[in-house]
């Protein structure tokens, strides 16, 4: 999707949903990795997350559009337009928008996972990221780590 199409759709999605017209800018940003969308308060422009488009798919990337375009309205108009205000809460469900963006991981890629093991009780240790093995020991016995290597698990309910 270009960005003069995101702009048609979302000033679309705002005269259909919202019965107002979306007189800002509408773009794409790349650099929003942990959130679908962002209302700009000084410029009132939005900016959306190009992944949940492409991750998602369109319903819920208008579900986005709808959030984003609920912050904008509320303020233009001097209503509520934070997430913890009734009247977000209750123009969102209105208009039937997300209140969450979901999950943009990729949930089959597996984990890479570093494994120590104490030299002197020989417990296991599993961790995400390397540790200095001079500067930390076994929580059990006081022993010293020895790096095992690298290996990859799955993905777990947990993570």
């Amino acid at each position: 999707m270009e960005t003069h199409e995101l702009q048609r759709l979302v000033e679309e999605v705002s005269l259909k949903h919202f019965k107002r017209p979306f007189r800002h800018k509408a773009s794409f940003n790349r650099r929003l990795r942990t959130t679908g969308g962002r209302y700009h308060l000084g410029s009132h422009h939005l900016d959306f997350n190009p992944k949940v488009f492409e991750k998602a798919g369109m319903e819920t990337f208008i579900g986005v559009i709808k959030h984003e375009l609920c912050h904008y309205h509320l303020h233009l108009n001097g209503k509520g337009y934070q997430h913890k205000d009734r009247d977000f809460k209750n123009l969102l469900e209105e208009v039937d928008g997300l209140r969450y963006t979901p999950s943009l991981k990729d949930s089959s890629q597996p984990i890479k996972v570093w494994k120590y093991q104490c030299g002197k009780c020989g417990s296991v240790a599993q961790r995400r990221r390397r540790f200095n093995t001079a500067k930390f020991v076994c929580a059990r016995c006081q022993g010293r780590f020895e790096l095992l290597g690298e290996t990859e698990t799955k993905k777990t309910a947990v993570d």
